[in-house]
This record gives C-alpha cells, structure tokens and sequence, in this order.
C-alpha cells in the first residue's frame, strides 16, 4: 500500500500581477484553479517519485471534486478510501506579488470527522498494509487520536505535518509520539512559543537540538525557505541542510513537497540528513514551476533502493 497520507484536500484559486504588485491597488494579470491542500499536495508528490501512496481524505460531490481525485489517480494515487461529502473539501485563495511570494491569503477549511467513521471501520485494513503513515496534526483531536492508536497496533512509523499551526499548536501532547514532526521556521516559532525570526541557521540548529530533548519530540525539521533546513533528533543527530540555489518562480506547494521527501526518506531506511537532503530536492523541483508538486523522479536518483512498477 506504500505510505498512507491523511489530510484535506483544498481547490487552490491563485492570482498572479502581469507587473510590479501594488499592494493596496488594482493588479492586472491571471487567475488559476489548482489542486491543492497540504496532505493531498504530499500524496501527489510521493507518487511523483514512482511511489504508491495511498490517500484518505474527502472532496465534493462536484466536478471538482472529481477533478482531484483523477488527477490523484493518473499519478497512481490510491484513492479507494477517499470519501465524497457535500462541503468536503477545502478552497485557498491566494495572491502572489512580482517575486513569486505570497502577498495575502484566505482558507476555508473543510471537516474531515467522517474520516473517523472510516477509520473505525477500516483502520485495521489500511494500516496493516501501510509502509509510513503521514498525517496533517492539525486535523480534529479524535482523528490524531485514532491515527496514533492504529498506528502503535500495526507498528508504523508516523509523521507529522502542519497547515495551520495556531491548531497544531493545541495538539502538542501529540507531537512526541510522532517519528517525526516538520515545519518551517514561523510555526517553529509559535509551536515553542518563541521568535525565530531572523536567526542564522547556526543558531537555529542549538535551539531546535535543545528545544526537542526538552519538549521529548523524536525528531524535528525546520525549513529556513531559501535558507534550507535546520533538523534535529533525541539521538543527538543535528544539522543543516542548505537550499539548492535556483530560479523562483512560484513557492506554493514547496513545503509540502519537502516534507513529502523527508518522510519517503526516512520510511525507507535513510538517516535524518539524507532524508532532509532529498525533501530539499524536491522542494527545489517545485518553485522552479508554476506547479504545486514537485517533478517526476526515480527513487534510484535520490539514493533510494527501491524498484518501481514500470
């Protein structure tokens, strides 16, 4: 079943200015639809790697929501356990400026609680075949809970990931019994209640040592956008990872295929810098597109021993 990936799905509506972006006046220039949320980008992104990640999360019952479930499905996304609500996904809008950055944004976000009906039916199955789990820790606290449940009886390595950080910030009870927990350096900040604002990487990579012995989280990665990643474990392995030096054209989606990479990594056998290593590299492939998800790869070229299904 490969890695099981659990979040929302979200109808991305993006602005770009044809020129130089006026703040608090009229932009010309391009508005487009794209698939988007945070668990559904990584879904995409671990199958853009020749993987098979299966997917559990809810979209419409529109030809959108169709839309993103054959789009899953043509990247060889497991979709038999996505469930079709009225309501059932997410919508982001977003407007970029000149630089490919994000000017300003508003979400809707979608309820996911029939996900637990599905889990409590057919948790067992779908865990038991699973190679990782990957979950967005901001969803409701009964779904984190039945996640971590499930996982502990089938013995899985789970790992954390976040789309909004004021709720995950609510669930830091969960965060230790994730492997791994990954965000970038603002939701840092916040989760520890702190301002990382500014800090060099060196810096960065003290504090994030310190801060997961104290808070006993087994491993932590921080992204620094164009600065890398900072990461950490209880093991004493700590380190940075620096960005790969390209052409920005657009950043949405950069995130979500790092963490993808990491948590390919570290579910089939690599260290902690490697894996941070390959979710730079897939980060890398993102923002030198207007895409969300990253490009198509061979395990083989990010170091990993896995044959793949031609």
């Amino acid at each position: 079943m490969g890695i099981v990936v659990i979040g929302a799905a979200f109808m991305d509506i993006k602005g770009f200015p044809k020129d130089l972006y006026i703040s608090d006046g009229r932009n010309a220039g391009w508005v487009e639809f794209v698939c988007g949320g945070v668990a559904r980008n990584v879904a995409e992104d671990i199958a853009n790697v020749e993987l098979r990640p299966t997917y559990l999360g809810i979209v419409d019952d529109t030809p959108m929501g169709a839309s993103i479930v054959q789009k899953l499905k043509n990247h060889k996304v497991n979709c038999d356990y996505v469930l079709t609500r009225p309501d059932g996904m997410g919508t982001w809008l977003a407007v970029f400026d000149h630089n490919g950055d994000v000017a300003g944004s508003i979400s809707k976000r979608p309820n996911m609680m029939p996900l637990l009906d599905l889990l409590n039916e057919k948790g067992d199955e779908i865990f038991a075949a699973a190679d990782a789990v990957v979950m967005e820790v901001d969803l409701d606290k009964a779904l984190v809970k039945k996640v971590l449940e499930l996982s502990r009886k089938h013995g899985k390595k789970r790992y954390a990931l976040v789309s909004n950080m004021s709720l995950a910030a609510e669930r830091r009870d969960f965060i230790k019994h994730f492997d791994c927990f990954i965000c970038n350096q603002q939701e840092a900040g916040m989760f520890f209640c702190e301002d990382y604002a500014g800090k060099p990487q060196e810096e960065m990579i003290e504090i994030l040592s310190n801060r997961v012995m104290q808070a006993q989280i087994p491993a932590m990665v921080v992204t620094l956008g164009g600065r890398g990643a900072v990461y950490a474990d209880m093991q004493g392995a700590r380190g940075w990872c620096p960005a790969i030096d390209v052409q920005v054209k657009d950043t949405t989606g950069a995130g979500d295929a790092f963490c993808a990479g990491v948590s390919i990594g570290l579910t089939y056998g690599k260290a902690l810098g490697e894996a941070v290593q390959i979710g730079t590299r897939l980060a890398a492939s993102v923002i030198i597109s207007n895409e969300n998800v990253c490009a198509r790869f061979l395990p083989k070229e990010l170091g990993l021993d896995i044959e793949v299904d031609a």
